[in-house]
């Protein structure tokens, strides 16, 4: 398989991330991943310990743009897990939104670092 310049794949490295962030990310699925939101119950229903699925699913959802860009599902369980540890500390107040997307951005320098050392 023929790697793709760098410039390039950075490129879609960071146009994955604001596809899965922003687009595929539905409001509900922002509100259930983080555990100190009060999920919405309807009636005659109980509440449920969701937020750990939906942080995965989320997370997950960016593994998968990383492995089709990069074609490694290493980089894709990296992503996965780093995408989640970090989304797990914004929900819990450690930092805000520019922290969160400035880690983000890390991760995708690594993975690029990572694919062309």
């Amino acid at each position: 398989m023929k790697i793709m310049h760098p410039a390039h794949m950075l490129y879609w490295l960071i146009v994955g991330h604001f596809v899965m962030d922003f687009w595929a990310q539905s409001d509900a699925l922002a509100r259930m991943k983080n555990r100190n939101r009060r999920p919405e119950v309807p009636p005659g229903q109980t509440p449920m310990t969701v937020w750990p699925y939906a942080l995965t699913a989320h997370a997950s959802m960016h593994g998968a743009a990383v492995a089709l860009i990069t074609g490694s599902w290493y980089m894709a369980l990296f992503e996965t897990a780093t995408h989640w540890l970090i989304d797990f500390g914004k929900c819990e107040n450690k930092y805000g939104i520019h922290a969160d997307q400035f880690l983000h951005l890390c991760s995708k320098l690594f993975i690029l670092y990572w694919m062309y050392r």
